[in-house]
């Protein structure tokens, strides 16, 4: 049994299709990545696995529930964490204070327990020597690790990662990508959003492209990537083009002789 499933989901805003007949499974432990243009619903598909959009038609299945008409907050309970795009940590709180409101009201877990969610989710991310430090302080790469860490102290099952490698540096994001890898490590399955290709390519084990509310690819990273749908998609996208995208195990054209 899967522990995510969308089933003939359906999203619309009047004309603009979010997600047209959409089915989608992840099972525990999974590494899923999605791409995919700006625009073409990567988010709004988070919205809808999280429980911040409804669907119109079909429906939302996590562990075994239909957990279609549960809110956000019911779903994060059940063991749906995720981030977003742009970190926005309460700035005056310490970076403990943070991760305990997530451990508190989201994840619903009382003192003790909260404080050892808290804790564990620092540990996790590698902030821990921050934990006293302002979290309008940070810098981007440790509020991005900050933003995963909320998320984590609410004991989830499944992560969405939503663009978390997005104006970190090459370096940074390598740091980043390990803090993710050690995490699915541990069991929590893992779906990331990423303009970012190459974050995606050294970790998952299956891509997924999302365009015009429908899904044109899925396989591997190196299938997904290679398919003339998906780059013709990102051709002229802010992504990279399609003759640039990486595929995992090609190492490009050879260069010539400098000597």
């Amino acid at each position: 049994m899967s522990l995510l499933e969308l089933d003939h989901v359906t999203k619309r805003f009047g004309r603009v299709v979010i997600a047209e007949d959409l089915s989608f499974t992840v099972d525990a432990g999974e590494t899923v990545g999605i791409v995919g243009p700006n625009g073409a619903g990567k988010t709004s598909l988070f919205g809808l696995i999280s429980g911040d959009l409804a669907p119109g038609a079909g429906q939302v299945k996590f562990a075994g529930k239909n957990v279609t008409r549960l809110d956000s907050a019911a779903r994060c309970r059940l063991g749906i964490g995720r981030t977003y795009q742009v970190p926005r940590p309460f700035a005056d709180m310490t970076v403990f204070e943070n991760v305990l409101v997530a451990a508190q009201q989201g994840g619903g877990q009382r003192r003790k327990a909260s404080y050892a969610a808290a804790a564990q989710a620092l540990e996790q991310t590698g902030i821990v020597e921050q934990a006293n430090v302002p979290a309008g302080r940070l810098g981007l790469l440790a509020r991005k690790r900050l933003e995963i860490a909320r998320a984590l102290a609410t004991r989830p099952s499944l992560l969405l990662l939503d663009e978390v490698a997005g104006g970190l540096t090459d370096p940074e994001v390598v740091v980043l990508v390990e803090v993710v890898r050690e995490i699915n490590a541990e069991g929590i399955a893992v779906i990331w959003i990423e303009h970012v290709v190459r974050a995606l390519t050294s970790l998952v084990s299956r891509m997924t492209c999302l365009y015009g509310g429908e899904f044109i690819g899925d396989g591997t990273p190196g299938e997904v990537l290679a398919n003339p749908r998906v780059r013709e998609v990102y051709l002229g996208s802010d992504i990279e083009s399609a003759a640039d995208l990486p595929v995992p195990g090609d190492r490009g054209p050879e260069k010539e002789d400098e000597s």
